[in-house]
Formats: structure tokens, C-alpha cells, sequence
């Protein structure tokens, strides 16, 4: 679909994705809002036997509005890891790791599903805090604090790419 233009910095390791998919804590997830660009950054779940990543909000809002009719989507997950420096300035650069993800945007109204993907955010966000598992009916009954309900979403994967530039070493 789309080429990484500095080949260099293309990553093609699973694991390492995967790996850092699984530790990444924000992304940000970009829309169409009535032909306007909207990017809006949240906890993410990547399910990799579902292909897809996972994310939670309000039922309604500008977030939903835009998702509405299997609208696509692209997820971006990026992280800095500190400068680079070089005694020459235009060769300073940055150590990161981003992945791209591009795909269909849906509503997961299947309540084991949505109790799984939930399930999945609280073991990356929390892990170990809570003692028992989520329960469905949590999911059907939650209410934020301006009452909405809690929607669970998903981007269905269609393409991805994914880009490094590793910290040097002491030279």
C-alpha cells in the first residue's frame, strides 16, 4: 500500500512490533470529521488473533459521529527514545520506534468480545490490580461521569508499516 521512503529505517521484525505494541502507551488515532482532518489520542489494545486495535469511549461524541458507516481509520503509535547527537548539527538526530496502522473502523457489539478487549486494556494498563475478571454486565452498565454509555471500537487492520532509528551506542 504505502512505502517507507527511508528504507533504512523500515522495520519488518513481527516480534519486535509486536513487543513494543504491547508496551506503547498512547496512540493516535486519526479520522475524517465532515472532511476535516480529527486525531485524537488514546489507550489502545493491540489483538493480534483479532487483527485489529482495541479502544474504549463515550457512545456519542465527535469521535463517534466520525467512525459512523465503517469509516477507515489510522491508528499511529510513537515513541522518542532521547536524542542523538553528532558533532556535526544536520546529523543530530532522534532514536524512535513508530508503527502505522491503517484499516476499517467498527463498533464491537459482540459482548464477549468487547468484555475481551476490555479485559486486554486492564491487563496492559493495570496489570495485576484487579483480582477477578471483568464481568459483561460491567461492561453493559457502565456510565461515564456525564452519563453515556461506554462503546467499545476497533481498528480492523488492513496495513501496516514501521519505522526505528536505534540509540547508538558509546562510539
Amino acid at each position: 500500500m504505502f512505502t517507507v521512503r527511508l528504507q533504512k529505517r523500515e522495520c519488518t521484525d513481527e516480534r519486535r512490533i509486536e513487543d513494543f505494541l504491547a508496551r506503547a502507551e498512547t496512540g493516535f488515532l486519526g479520522l475524517t470529521d465532515d472532511g476535516l482532518p480529527y486525531v485524537v489520542p488514546l489507550n489502545f489494545v493491540w489483538m493480534k488473533k483479532r487483527n485489529a486495535f482495541y479502544f474504549h469511549g463515550a457512545q456519542e461524541g465527535r469521535k463517534m459521529r466520525a467512525m459512523e458507516g465503517g469509516s477507515s481509520g489510522c491508528l499511529t503509535v510513537s515513541e522518542s527514545y532521547g536524542t542523538i547527537p553528532d558533532p556535526i548539527p544536520a546529523k543530530t538526530d532522534t532514536a524512535y520506534m513508530s508503527v502505522m496502522s491503517f484499516g476499517q473502523m467498527e463498533l464491537v457489539r459482540d459482548l464477549d468480545e468487547a468484555t475481551e478487549a476490555m479485559q486486554a486494556m486492564l491487563d496492559k494498563y493495570a496489570p495485576g490490580y484487579y483480582d477477578t475478571p471483568l464481568a459483561k454486565a460491567h461492561i453493559e452498565r457502565y456510565r461515564s461521569s456525564m452519563g453515556s454509555a461506554t462503546a467499545v471500537f476497533k481498528l480492523v487492520q488492513q496495513f501496516r508499516s514501521a519505522k526505528e532509528n536505534k540509540q547508538r551506542g558509546p562510539s
